[in-house]
């Protein structure tokens, strides 16, 4: 006879094996939320290789079939791709902003297509071959009104470059405390290492500063103007660039936003401004959604 005590006991730990069972059935398991950040490995065909990228979606992307914008956000220079999502919470920014954060591997490119090294074409990278990447493998609107690109120190220099060179790819850019006269710094950040000597290669320098492509967002056929937000603490190495930038756009008649606070070239100082720019460019897609269902016939 079966002792009344071991009823319970045997009841206990039969339900523990079914349980056991059905957190291990494969439908059960497919159901599981994915991850909301993933690392991603996007293969380069002009670089022959494949980089690395870190992709956050909102909690959002997995309760329904919406699509969303993408902010592209770059790294300053000896960073990497994990830096930003280390160092700022871009889980909540997402989550609050309604937008995929792409946080693209840029090493000490510059984000350029380097003319004397084959193995750092960024600017083709992030403009053309991540940007389809993102599109074709994660609910993105593939629309220029729909992507910003914005970034810090190099990753500064790099969002801009790129949007007014690429105005067709991204309608919303910022920057914060970016080097916006690599001219001033020929020695500096392995830049030399990317375009040549500034001493033999003066043009070429000349042509992949951002403080020289003013002229190429003024007589852009692409309208309306780009959504232009930069930014620089008081204190930082590049704040006389800034201004200098500031006060082109001005002459030029080209809207943006300009804003100095107080703070050095630190992360205490990019993590804050990251809010406000995600603000900023939130205002843009939202107008940016207007403009789309007004050109979808």
């Amino acid at each position: 006879m079966k002792k009344p005590y071991l009823l319970p006991i045997m009841l206990l730990v039969t339900m523990l094996l079914m349980a056991t069972t059905a957190c291990a059935h494969p439908s059960l398991l497919n159901t599981q939320r994915p991850p909301q950040a993933d690392t991603i490995e996007v293969m380069s065909e002009a670089m022959s290789r494949g980089i690395k990228n870190v992709v956050i979606v909102p909690d959002s992307y997995f309760e329904n079939d919406t699509h969303f914008p993408v902010l592209y956000l770059l790294h300053g220079a000896t960073g990497c791709y994990g830096d930003w999502p280390h160092k700022a919470n871009l889980d909540s920014l997402v989550n609050q902003y309604e937008v995929i954060i792409v946080c693209p591997d840029g090493q000490d490119s510059w984000y350029f297509d380097s003319p004397i090294d084959p193995t750092m074409q960024f600017e083709t990278y992030v403009s053309k071959e991540l940007v389809a990447y993102i599109d074709s493998h994660y609910r993105t609107h593939a629309n220029r009104y729909m992507r910003a690109i914005t970034g810090l120190s190099m990753g500064g220099h790099g969002a801009l470059f790129l949007a007014f060179r690429h105005p067709d790819v991204f309608w919303s850019c910022g920057s914060m405390s970016g080097n916006m006269d690599i001219t001033q710094f020929p020695e500096s950040w392995h830049i030399k290492n990317r375009l040549g000597s500034y001493a033999d290669n003066k043009q070429r320098w000349h042509d992949h500063a951002v403080c020289n492509l003013v002229d190429q967002v003024k007589n852009s056929t692409l309208k309306p103007a780009q959504n232009i937000i930069i930014d620089d603490g008081l204190n930082d190495i590049f704040i006389k660039n800034n201004i200098a930038l500031h006060e082109q756009l001005v002459e030029k008649g080209i809207d943006h936003d300009f804003t100095v606070r107080p703070g050095r070239h630190s992360w205490d100082y990019w993590v804050n401004s990251l809010d406000y720019q995600l603000l900023f460019f939130r205002k843009a897609f939202d107008r940016g959604q207007v403009l789309l269902r007004q050109e979808t016939p």
